[in-house]
């Protein structure tokens, strides 16, 4: 009698309660195991931007151990706002795909599972990742970025010395301008050669401090003293050019404030930074939002309103875990097809537009177009919508989405060409015949290379790897989009100045970015191929393993020799207009090594040109001043003062007029004389000198930098940590060829093993590389490891390393 029960429970289709625990288990596990190597995978990919200056802090011992795993750890959080949500959508349409894809979703329902029996079973998993993500959003992180900030602050003095690089004006102190010829690297702080400094309180009238070496000493988070040696200082009377001061020293301290956010910026606390409860306190209250206005758009209202939209922000962004779990459990159970391929493809999508809609009623909320609540809540309540229409229409039959890749499949054989050979249905017998000895012909041609088999891995390879690279791309402008957020709202800056930001920003993410994309390509595309039995069969027939993949070794190369040319021609320039966009959505002026047309600049020939005003259209200065430097001692050797210059065609020289010069030999004035109009043989700089750019290593090619480090070398300058660069002009993109040797074995070793197994060997492959190039990087720009042995060891140890567990491959 309980046997007839039992049997009539299940021909209605009901289970027992054990066996929807042993599912409920079974899904939570796939769900689960995908999710967190998502999450993880996605906070790396964020915190490589970090590694290389963490790395480099630890080489050169300036700041204790402790402090750099705080940093470290302070980041973490912050990352996780943004990678969490991710990570849970990428289970459960991964999961769930590989489950639909297998037929076991079939099995499931045909036994009494319903969709919202995977609703209830997957609640459990979006729940408790949505109480993790809240708690993390609206405690955590907040605490993690204000005690980031202190920590940063109490190290900024420490790190000051460092920051400073060789032949760039500094102009963040206040009514200071330093310059630095040289930079050595020492253990506790860099050692200067050849120090500039300008008192510009009085524009008009720099007082300048000149000394052979110097060193930055901490005194305290936002105090350091600068420790100069044989040097002097001086000044120029203003209504007397023939009273000139000079005070020699053989050594001397100057007391100086470190660069900070000015008061009408510390009146607006990063929103970061605050508290959940006080957002909500002063977006309710604007009252208590007073202080100093920057302009006349920010009110205590308008700073309410920003307020407010943070607040909701925090509470809408882990909010986004339950939504997107309510859209992914659907379309997951719906993607029998494609498999986990088209999980990853729907993840890529959903996350652009969750995104998209979310920035778009943010920015909407924070100009008040809409209420705060309205615009950040937009995305959800969009995602809630389409979640529930979609669960209703896949509890009455599956989605076709493999309906989308049949009509894309369909229009690409419309309008692809035909073959020369191929039939027709117009064709006789004899049309026939020379059909098939067409097709004949045509495979005796592609015996060669590259065959069908060729083209399926080829074909599997780019798909896979333009997915990760695009996933990759996304999470990190969206994260970049996130951090630059209170900068965005505190300046005012514009949607269409921050996406020519993020769109200068996409080419170097794309070079950062693919050989690890190459890496976990090349182990999804091979690990499937192990798993599905279809290697073993390739190997049955005679082919070799190193044949089967030889076309994804040729494809990596070309992807290596692209990010060679694509860093030559294209990156430097897109470089050049994002720090530009940076600087002005920072509020920051941008920095004299980039415009230098501004105020200050070094001249061809040892010397530093300030000036008030230029006009590049007439070629004429106004309140023009020329320091000439001694190129060994970087000794003041001459000063011209005019109040006005312009160019003369006809002599090709700069013609200086009612002004004065002054020579000098050592500390002592050797000449001085007024003029109404002059030339100087040593100021011969051409015009255009002065409209163009001076780039950093990253702004230029291997030409350009190869050419700057020679001229900066025959000065005697200290060119150590250029020298890295350059070499890693070459060394880096070869890395994405290492990255396609090194992941063909593991992922035989791991094909039968599952593709999770394969993702987290790829993750720890990953992670040991980027830490190694960075330790090695960090050692060679500290002169402790030659240049090109800190640019190649990574490539040459993991080459040989990939290279030795290719030949033990079985073939």
């Amino acid at each position: 009698m309980l046997d007839s029960r039992k049997n009539q429970r299940f021909d209605k289709g009901v289970l027992p309660g054990c066996a929807v625990k042993i599912f409920s288990r079974y899904i939570l596990n796939e769900v689960v195991q995908h999710a967190a190597i998502g999450v993880s995978l996605f906070t790396f990919v964020i915190f490589m931007r970090d590694l290389g200056r963490l790395l480099e802090i630890v080489v050169r011992d300036s700041a204790p151990l402790p402090s750099v795993a705080e940093l470290f750890f302070l980041t973490l959080p912050v990352a996780c706002t943004i990678t969490i949500p991710m990570g849970l959508l990428i289970g459960i349409l991964i999961g769930l795909s590989r489950l639909a894809a297998d037929s076991e979703v079939t099995a499931m329902r045909a036994s009494g599972l319903g969709a919202w029996m995977f609703v209830r079973v997957i609640a459990i998993f979006a729940v408790s990742t949505w109480l993790i993500a809240l708690v993390n959003s609206v405690w955590i992180a907040p605490m993690s970025s204000a005690a980031l900030a202190r920590l940063q602050s109490k190290l900024k003095s420490s790190q000051a010395s460092f920051e400073i690089q060789p032949r760039v004006f500094y102009e963040d102190f206040k009514n200071m301008v330093l310059y630095v010829e040289d930079v050595r690297s020492g253990t506790n702080a860099s050692q200067w050669r050849g120090v500039f400094l300008a008192d510009v309180s009085d524009p008009t009238n720099p007082r300048i401090t000149l000394a052979r070496s110097g060193v930055i000493i901490a005194e305290g988070p936002d105090q350091i003293r600068m420790h100069l040696s044989h040097g002097s200082q001086q000044a120029v009377q203003p209504n007397n050019p023939q009273q000139y001061e000079i005070s020699t020293f053989a050594q001397t301290d100057l007391p100086m404030a470190l660069p900070g956010p000015d008061a009408a910026k510390q009146e607006l606390v990063p929103v970061s930074e605050m508290s959940t409860a006080e957002l909500w306190y002063r977006g309710n209250h604007p009252e208590v939002n007073t202080g100093k206005q920057r302009n006349p758009q920010d009110t205590p209202i308008v700073r309410a309103r920003w307020y407010l939209v943070e607040f909701h922000r925090r509470l809408a962004l882990p909010t986004s875990c339950l939504v997107l779990a309510l859209v992914g459990i659907p379309l997951g159970l719906s993607s029998r097809k494609g498999g986990k391929s088209m999980g990853f493809v729907l993840t890529i999508g959903l996350v652009f537009l969750y995104y998209f809609v979310s920035l778009t009623g943010i920015s909407l909320g924070r100009n008040g177009k809409i209420p705060p609540f309205a615009g950040v809540w937009a995305a959800n309540a969009l995602f809630l919508v389409a979640g529930l229409v979609l669960l209703h229409r896949v509890e009455r039959s599956i989605i076709d989405l493999g309906s989308v890749r049949g009509a894309w499949d369909a229009i690409r054989e419309r309008f692809s060409p035909r073959p020369h050979g191929e039939l027709s249905q117009h064709q006789g017998v004899g049309g026939a015949e020379r059909g098939v000895a067409a097709v004949h012909y045509t495979r005796r041609q592609s015996v060669r290379y590259p065959m069908l088999l060729d083209e399926m891995i080829l074909r599997d390879f780019a798909t896979y790897l333009g997915m990760i690279l695009a996933s990759f791309i996304l999470l990190t402008l969206v994260f970049t989009f996130f951090e630059l957020l209170g900068d965005i709202v505190r300046n005012h800056v514009s949607l269409l100045v921050v996406g020519q930001y993020l769109l200068n920003v996409t080419p170097s993410m794309i070079y950062i970015m693919a050989p690890l994309s190459v890496l976990l390509a090349v182990l999804t595309t091979v690990g499937l191929l192990q798993k599905s039995n279809e290697l073993t069969a390739m190997k049955a027939t005679g082919t070799s393993i190193y044949r089967v993949i030889f076309p994804v070794f040729v494809i990596a190369a070309a992807i290596s020799m692209g990010l060679f040319f694509f860093d030559q021609f294209y990156i430097p320039a897109a470089n050049q207009r994002q720090e530009t966009l940076r600087n002005q959505i920072k509020g920051k002026p941008a920095q004299t090594y980039l415009r230098p047309d501004r105020k200050w600049i070094f001249g061809e020939h040892n010397n530093i040109y300030y000036y008030e005003f230029f006009d590049p259209d007439q070629n004429t200065f106004a309140n023009v001043t020329a320091f000439q430097f001694d190129p060994v001692t970087f000794e003041l050797i001459g000063r011209v003062h005019a109040a006005r210059a312009h160019w003369s065609v006809e002599l090709k020289k700069w013609i200086f007029e009612r002004g004065w010069e002054r020579s000098f030999h050592g500390s002592a004035i050797q000449n001085f004389r007024e003029f109404d109009a002059s030339t100087f043989p040593a100021l011969v700089e051409h015009p255009n000198y002065f409209k163009k750019e001076v780039h950093q290593s990253s702004e230029m090619n291997y030409r350009e930098l190869r050419s700057y480090i020679a001229d900066l070398q025959q000065s005697g300058f200290d060119v150590v940590r250029l020298r890295v660069q350059l070499q890693k002009k070459f060394s880096y993109p070869i890395i994405t060829l290492v990255m396609a040797v090194l992941a063909v074995p593991f992922s035989l070793s791991t094909g039968r093993k599952g593709a999770l197994t394969g993702i987290a060997v790829a993750l720890g492959v990953a992670i040991a590389y980027f830490v190694a190039a960075g330790l090695f990087e960090a050692m060679g720009n500290a002169s402790q490891l030659p240049a090109a042995m800190a640019a190649w060891a990574p490539d040459l140890i993991f080459g040989f390393l990939g290279g030795y567990l290719l030949l033990k491959v079985p073939t």
